[in-house]
């Protein structure tokens, strides 16, 4: 069985593609946040865990964290994203 390598839209076209990226609460764990990723159609695209967004992210500063989060938010938008 062979692993399927997830493919990345580039930052431009997911910036084409992505209307809002909104915080919100795990339905499966209401001590957990998520970032819904939403098209301008208000479909969801994909979403990401919060905690292990900001592990993923790094250290920055606090005023500059909503900036990193978003841009590593559009640099890691599935391919398949583009379909939905």
């Amino acid at each position: 069985m062979s692993e399927e390598q997830i493919r990345f839209l580039s930052q431009q076209e997911a910036m084409r593609i992505v209307a809002a990226i909104q915080e919100e609460e795990d339905i499966h764990n209401p001590d957990k946040r998520i970032l819904t990723v939403y098209n301008h159609e208000d479909k969801e695209l994909c979403w990401f865990d919060f905690d292990e967004l900001l592990e993923a992210v790094g250290p920055v500063a606090k005023g500059e964290q909503k900036a990193a989060v978003e841009k590593y938010i559009l640099n890691h938008i599935p391919d398949w994203a583009a379909d939905i």
